[in-house]
């Protein structure tokens, strides 16, 4: 797209071979040609022409978003004596195209609501805009727009205005508000019954309503309020008029989350919703689903805003029960996604709960409390007519899950005891059909963790009927009940005399497909919890382990039932967990032979991943307790199994995600035996440096740092483990240096940062003294600017431990020696008289321009050990990077003022701890966003 401009004929058929061209390859081509043209400047020109021709519905729309874009992301570009050009053309473009789509004209709407965000010289925007098209009956739908998009770009995240200017666009909204609200009200008592039209205006007011500037007074008076619930009341009204008419209620009810600074607003609002109950009622008789939903939320809504003066006057005032009687009501429907959106509040009323914990309070709360768990076991109904087991991932399946996290948030208010007893007696007592059966018992699931199992006469006897259950009920009944046998665990472990029955139960599910997944999950329980108990049956759970693949498992349950097996492995005789540790490994190990003689003999090669993620979790779980002294009962298992790993490494080099595979199963290895795999450092830290060399996976850079970890306090390993971090930081530099390398690259920046964060904590001379840490020091710099939650997490990290070597004489959590803290300090200083400035202005720019919220707390850590380390200097950096700050980024608005550059110095400069650092630099960078 360099050089001159392309005539229009060109760029007109590029827009009919994006829309129209039946070869893919051609719309792609023309994709890209017009995103060229998009980055270019002719873009400005090219819109404007293409919007004035006015040739067809497509050209228009691209020209308009284009228009819209380039506001957004690229208005430096244009000289400020353009501005008012712009302004001009666009408003007339607007009124010329009112007609030809609506898509068109919110895409133009939206360039000139920011462009009116952008640029202070037009002031009072919405005062202009109205006294010029409110007159004008034909013009009413796009100034409407206009003003619908306008408060919602105040906040747009593709508009960086800056705190300073948005503070004054937000004081000069609120000034026009009441002008904005009695033009809607005009324009609803001049389009009479017009549907369109009163959609648009709810869509405006409640944009209005979102950005929290409308007066509560004047609202409480206002026609529009009444307009809006009469909408709601009305039984004609249809589908989209009433979502838009809820979504404005909603919004409102947001907007008065304070309500004691809305009173008036909010006693209107509040009296409002509860005249909708007989709406509701007509909705659910017309089976109108989607009426009803929009009911639920505002009745939600209406909860979510008074749910502290409910909890704080209950029935008293706005504290009103009535509100928790309408989500009741809801919750009464057959449509279990009606229920499921008042789920939010339910929690938020259990956290409040919780926290006051005054029994009289939770004794108001808890019949309402009582009769939402009755609807939500109704509502986990199956289908009388369901086959087979429950289904987790569809719809339904999700909504149980949801209903599960709910019943263990709430159930304090209603005592799990009681109602574990009061659902069981439901299956003593009567007789019910299996789909109320599977659903009390999928809801006794749920609680059977939170009660009690000490002497508990109740769960014992629901183990004992359970794990008598024929194998003729339900399938469902018992693939629940499975779960059920596993959630309650704990009772096993007390009563051991379940042990047999409940395991035999158990192999029963296993061997039949259906349930084979659910019984391995439920074993997989009983091994974490009664691992003691379970160490007599090790020779079975050993038998099933060997004959894995018998059973009809998924990935998950496989990989459970192995990690069960290594608990109880754990917890035998040292003596007699080599050799059964050997048995347990010698079929993934033989699978992984026979995959390797295939290999070479057909030259394909086949996937060993199943067999090296079935190791890697035997060897992470075994964790046998071992004396000092005492050779560790792994060691000679994991000297065996090494050469297949490292054929297999060799193998599949070039496979990435076989690659992860065999380190993930080698870290657990070392982490299993720890300095018990000193034989296997030179071998494996030579096959992986050489492997890197040719295939830079970053799993080998974060196998690293496991062996940093491990050895490096030992005098020892130090240099090897430095020459290694050597080699494998020479082909990362040149991975990351090349052009976008950082952002290309942001799993290979997150081990790195984790390999030199480990060095930094286990053996920091070693790294500070040589001659590698230049370079990674630059390398963080460069990389502060990376916009990667992992990646900017570990380069952080890196830099605060770093410095943090040179600040305090506690490294890793052990004291070390005072000459090496001195060294350490001399090290570190030096470093920072070399990088110091560099460090802190790049990590000013980055707060204000690159890095997303989330990642301020790292930063501000690091600027608090540099200034720990060494204040006087670190004010002197502060003050340099902040001069190299804009001090205006849109012609003619402020974003910082000088004022507001010495305050944020001095509060950070001055600050006794981080958190003071980590606010500061919040508010300040809100200045630039």
């Amino acid at each position: 797209m360099d050089g001159g401009k392309p005539n229009l004929a060109l760029v007109y058929q590029a827009v009919q071979a994006l829309y129209h061209d039946p070869d893919p390859a051609g719309k792609e081509r023309a994709s890209v040609w017009l995103g060229e043209l998009q980055r270019s400047m002719h873009a400005w020109e090219i819109s404007d022409q293409l919007l004035q021709l006015k040739q067809d519905v497509e050209s228009c729309y691209f020209a308009a978003q284009t228009m819209k874009m380039k506001i957004q992301t690229s208005f430096y570009e244009l000289p400020q004596e353009t501005h008012n050009a712009l302004r001009d053309s666009l408003l007339s473009h607007i009124q010329n195209l009112k007609d030809l789509s609506p898509i068109i004209v919110t895409q133009l709407a939206l360039a000139i609501a920011d462009l009116a965000l952008q640029m202070p010289s037009w002031k009072g925007c919405v005062h202009t805009l109205i006294e010029k098209y409110s007159n004008d009956v034909t013009s009413m739908p796009f100034l409407i727009e206009i003003l619908t998009v306008l408060p919602e770009e105040v906040h747009s995240r593709s508009l960086r205005i800056g705190a300073n200017r948005r503070t004054e666009i937000i004081e000069d909204l609120a000034y026009y508000s009441t002008t904005v609200i009695t033009l809607l009200m005009t324009c609803v008592e001049k389009s009479g019954n017009d549907e369109k039209m009163l959609i648009k205006v709810f869509r405006c007011l409640g944009s209005w309503f979102n950005l929290g500037v409308l007066d509560s007074n004047f609202m409480a008076n206002n026609q529009l309020l009444m307009v809006l619930f009469q909408v709601l009341q009305r039984d004609e009204t249809s589908t989209n008029l009433h979502e838009a008419a809820s979504d404005c209620v909603c919004s409102a009810l947001y907007a008065i989350e304070n309500v004691d600074t809305h009173m008036p607003l909010a006693v209107q609002l509040f009296q409002g919703v509860l005249t909708l109950e007989t709406a509701y009622h007509m909705a659910v008789a017309r089976e109108d689903l989607d009426k009803v939903l929009n009911y639920c939320r505002i009745f939600t809504e209406l909860c979510e805003t008074f749910l502290e003066i409910t909890v704080r006057s209950p029935g008293q005032g706005m504290g009103d029960l009535r509100t928790l009687e309408l989500l009741l009501i809801c919750a009464g429907h057959p449509q279990y996604e009606v229920v499921e959106i008042s789920f939010n509040f339910w929690y938020r009323l259990g956290e409040h709960l919780y926290k006051t914990n005054d029994p009289a309070l939770h004794g108001v709360f808890r019949p309402y409390i009582q009769r939402l768990l009755h609807s939500l076991a109704r509502h986990c109904q199956l289908d009388p007519d369901h086959e087979g087991i429950p289904e987790d991932t569809d719809d339904f399946g999700e909504f149980r899950m949801r209903v599960s996290d709910l019943v263990k948030d709430v159930i304090f208010l209603v005592g799990s005891m009681e109602c574990f007893s009061q659902l069981y007696s439901t299956l003593k007592e009567g007789n019910p059909p299996w789909e109320v059966t599977e659903a009390v018992l999928f809801i006794m699931a749920s609680i059977a963790k939170s009660v009690d199992p000490e002497n508990n006469p109740t769960l014992t006897e629901v183990l004992e009927q359970v794990v008598l259950l024929p194998q003729t009920v339900h399938m469902a009944v018992r693939y629940t009940s499975i779960e059920l046998v596993g959630e309650m665990s704990e009772v096993v472990d007390r009563n051991p005399r379940f042990l047999d029955p409940v395991l035999n139960y158990l192999m029963k599910g296993l061997r039949e497909k259906p349930l084979a997944s659910v019984a391995a999950k439920a074993i997989h329980n009983i091994c974490s919890v009664c691992r003691d108990h379970m160490a007599q049956h090790f020779q079975g759970l050993l038998d099933i382990a060997r004959s894995l693949d018998s059973f009809v498992l998924s990935t998950e349950a496989a990989i459970g039932l192995l990690k069960g097996t290594a608990l109880v492995l754990a917890r035998l005789p040292l003596e007699k967990i080599a050799e059964c540790l050997s048995d347990l490994c010698s079929v993934q190990v033989m699978a992984l032979k026979k995959l390797l003689a295939q290999d070479s003999s057909n030259g394909k090669s086949s996937d060993p991943t199943v067999w090296l993620d079935r190791l890697a979790v035997i060897f992470r779980h075994t964790n046998p307790i071992v004396e000092n002294g005492q050779t560790h009962p792994c060691q000679k298992v994991i000297q065996e199994i090494w050469p297949v790993l490292s054929e297999t490494l060799n193998t599949h080099q070039a496979d990435n995600r076989i690659v992860e595979r065999c380190c993930r199963c080698l870290r657990f290895a070392v982490r299993c035996v720890g300095k018990g795999s000193a034989s296997l450092l030179q071998p494996l830290v030579t096959q992986m440096v050489n492997v890197y060399q040719v295939y830079p996976h970053s799993c080998f850079l974060y196998l690293g740092s496991i062996l940093v970890d491990e050895y490096g306090m030992e005098e020892g390993c130090r240099q090897g483990l430095l020459d290694m971090l050597q080699a494998l930081c020479m082909p990362t530099f040149q991975l990351l240096e090349q052009p976008n390398g950082l952002r290309n690259h942001p799993d290979t920046v997150d081990d790195l940062f984790r390999l030199v964060t480990r060095f930094v904590q286990r053996s920091p001379v070693t790294l500070l003294s040589s001659s590698i840490i230049i370079h990674i020091i630059q390398c963080a710099i460069a990389a502060t600017t990376l916009d990667h939650r992992d990646a900017n997490c570990s380069v952080m990290k890196f830099v605060r431990d770093l410095i943090h070597t040179g600040v305090s004489n506690d490294v890793s959590g052990q004291l070390s020696h005072e000459d090496d803290f001195e060294v350490r300090k001399r090290l570190i200083g030096q470093a920072m008289e070399q990088h110091g400035q560099q460090l802190v202005t790049q990590l000013i720019h980055s707060c204000c321009f690159c890095l997303p919220s989330y990642t301020l707390p790292d930063v501000a850590e690091v600027l608090w050990e540099i200034m720990i380390f060494d204040r006087p200097t670190f004010c002197r950096w502060l003050e340099a990077a902040l001069k190299g700050l804009p001090k205006e980024m849109s012609v003619g608005a402020v974003t910082v003022t000088h004022k507001q550059l010495t305050d944020f110095h001095k509060q950070v400069t001055s600050a006794e701890e981080c958190k003071q650092v980590c606010w500061a630099v919040r508010e300040f960078t809100r200045l630039y966003r």
